[in-house]
């Protein structure tokens, strides 16, 4: 009986939520798991350390962040304003302690928490979400004072505006231009649906351009960044310094051709030419094991899993437009800034690829997202 009574739950439940959105995220992140294995079991094994170490990890990081997903999208609306004053709050706070002593440097960016056994919080990853679902609920709530045609009250905006400044302002000092930049681009998603005049959109884009010019002549970002700049406008400049990344990146790619050299064969990632391949430049492998055929389908999948996120979003009622709208942006400037990057054709900046790189609070992050999104297409 409980049986027959289980079966005849679990379409119900799958039917309330778009099936596309969580199959292309299960999708992308298998592919992630396979290539954190390809790319760091060599070195692992070289070292006498178990190849699988970071698959395990990373697999481990897909499990919580499927969980975290299952419980923001049980959550009601009361429930996700605590979560997101919470979220936001704590997101700060973690912004706030890696520029003391507590955090810790990794390729010239302080952005990281030291956690017991070995693991580390990324706080500019859980900054992006929170600010998202902050930005959507101010405006629906604020929305509702008013008609639903007209533009949120200017309060709300300046509030939104705060917000995202503070969040802005503390990833540029440590220095993390790319998470502020896609930090920007999600919530300029949901100001525009919200009904914002684009002047003000308009202007706001101008102000992050004149903010960023103010942040290289104020030295507030590093050598290395500018560096990388250059480097994108004349890749030749220094090829086998700043340029390196990318130009490794580029070869392992063309190598790949279109069936790709076979998981675990690619001359390039298993040599470890590309640094930290597992992590931001993780498609330059996809692209030489997997071949063109591989690496479009990741794209292919991430550009459905978009789609149908940002579908999801104009059936909703106008908190879920603007949530689903905020995430799709993150999601999208992040991931396209990364393939964007591992291509050469956008400067490095250091920002991962949802779902496929290695690290636990990008991985956590995005499937959150996903919970999100779920409950957008829901309703």
């Amino acid at each position: 009986m409980s049986a027959t009574l289980t079966s005849r739950r679990l379409p119900e439940v799958t039917r309330r939520f778009d099936v596309w959105i969580l199959a292309c995220a299960v999708t992308l992140s298998v592919i992630g798991i396979a290539m954190v294995y390809s790319t760091t079991w060599g070195r692992l094994v070289r070292d006498g350390d178990p190849g699988g170490y970071f698959a395990i990890r990373q697999t481990l990081f897909v499990v919580l962040g499927a969980l975290a997903a299952w419980v923001v999208y049980r959550l009601d609306r009361p429930a996700l304003m605590a979560l997101a004053a919470v979220g936001y709050a704590g997101s700060v706070l973690g912004l706030l302690a890696v520029l003391t002593p507590l955090g810790t440097t990794i390729n010239g960016t302080r952005a990281w928490l030291t956690l017991p056994g070995g693991f580390t919080l990324q706080p500019a990853e859980f900054a992006k979400v929170f600010v998202v679902l902050l930005a959507a609920l101010w405006l629906s709530d604020r929305q509702g004072m008013r008609g639903l045609n007209d533009p949120p009250e200017p309060q709300a905006v300046l509030g939104v505006l705060a917000a995202t400044g503070v969040v802005a302002g503390l990833l540029l000092l440590q220095p993390d231009l790319g998470s502020a930049l896609v930090t920007g681009a999600a919530v300029l998603g949901v100001l525009f649906v919200a009904g914002v005049r684009r002047r003000l959109l308009v202007g706001l884009v101008v102000a992050g351009a004149l903010a960023a010019v103010g942040a290289y002549l104020l030295g507030v970002l590093d050598a290395y960044q500018v560096a990388r700049f250059t480097a994108f406008l004349d890749p030749q400049a220094d090829p086998q310094g700043v340029g390196y990344n990318v130009q490794q990146a580029l070869i392992a790619i063309g190598t790949g051709g279109v069936q790709g050299q076979g998981l675990l064969d690619g001359v390039h990632t298993q040599g470890a030419f590309v640094p930290y391949q597992y992590t931001d430049f993780i498609f330059s492998a996809v692209g030489e094991e997997l071949g063109m055929i591989g690496g479009l389908t990741v794209i292919g999948v991430f550009v459905v899993f978009l789609l149908r996120g940002a579908a999801a979003a104009t059936r909703a009622d106008r908190f879920g437009a603007l949530l689903g709208t905020g995430i799709v942006c993150w999601l999208a400037a992040q991931g396209f800034e990364n393939l964007g990057m591992n291509l050469g054709l956008l400067p490095v900046t250091g920002v991962p690829m949802p779902f496929v790189s290695y690290g636990g609070s990008s991985v956590i992050a995005a499937w959150i997202g996903v919970g999100l999104l779920l409950r957008v297409s829901r309703h």
